[in-house]
């Protein structure tokens, strides 16, 4: 049984990205309480997976898990995008119109916004997790108190659902990097499937820098479908660019990366995996 290290406490999110991907297979969850831990663990544990969001279709990218990913040993291995769907849960037997307080994640109350206006009088609580809302309504047997959390978390700790569907946006996707460390990674690669690659690399602040890198990959037909830049503390005007590409022939895009290379400094595969499909709404 493989053992993946997530974010979060049982039910969450990145569990259930988790065990959609791992569908094929039984898996065991590690629970991390920051995105920190959980890259130390892996450091510490080759054998040790693990899933990390990196970006959300309303909140923008995940920035300190590039920065993350990229001083680790770990590799990406996979990807699986995620429809985030909240529930409102509370103890069996609680009505909606019984519900006093609602707890759960800031993030998670803000894009509920719409549902909670409808609530007038509600007390609204913040907490750090949306399954550790649940759980902690369950354990505590806190009356006339719902967690605004995912549909696994409310299942698993014996809440009720008292409304589906709560989210203001129905277009909430999470994209989550499945990682593997360095000595795992051959394990997962199917280049029969491989159509996506995610890459690291630093530009000077000159001009035209940039534009002849995506130059190069739009000669060689590579589709970029995302790209981010952070700058490098302690080298002033230098910048690293996160870059994530697709692509329908391997031996173009290695070409892309080989005619890239010389135009940068510190290049690097963070991973190259096959593409998941955007989910359904």
């Amino acid at each position: 049984m493989e053992q993946i290290a997530i974010q979060g406490i049982a039910g969450c999110y990145h569990e259930t990205a988790a065990r959609r991907y791992f569908s094929d297979r039984q898996i065991g969850v590690l629970p991390c309480s920051s995105f920190d831990i959980l890259f130390s663990r892996m450091s510490a544990d080759p054998a040790l997976l693990g899933i990390a969001a990196i970006e959300n279709t309303i909140a923008g990218s995940l920035l300190p898990n590039h920065e993350l990913l990229q001083r680790s040993r770990a590799r990406i291995v996979g990807e699986q995008k995620l429809r985030i769907s909240h529930v409102i849960a509370a103890l069996p037997g609680q009505n909606l119109d019984e519900i006093r307080e609602v707890h759960s994640h800031p993030i998670a109350l803000m894009q509920c916004g719409e549902f909670l206006k409808s609530l007038p009088g509600m007390k609204v609580v913040e907490r750090d997790d949306t399954a550790g809302s649940a759980r902690e309504i369950a354990e505590e047997k806190l009356p006339a108190t719902a967690a605004i959390c995912g549909a696994d978390a409310a299942e698993l700790y014996g809440l009720e659902i008292l409304q589906r569907g709560i989210e203001t946006n129905k277009h909430n996707f999470t994209r989550f990097l499945i990682l593997a460390d360095v000595s795992r990674a051959a394990e997962f690669h199917d280049p029969a499937r491989t159509n996506k690659a995610s890459l690291v690399f630093t530009l000077r602040h000159t001009q035209g820098s940039l534009s002849k890198v995506l130059t190069v990959l739009s000669f060689y037909d590579i589709n970029l479908t995302k790209i981010q830049s952070l700058p490098i503390i302690g080298r002033e005007w230098e910048y690293q660019f996160y870059v994530d590409v697709t692509f329908d022939d391997p031996v173009r895009y290695r070409q892309a990366v080989d005619a890239a290379r010389p135009l940068t400094s510190d290049f690097r595969v963070l991973g190259e995996y096959a593409e998941c499909p955007n989910p359904e709404i």
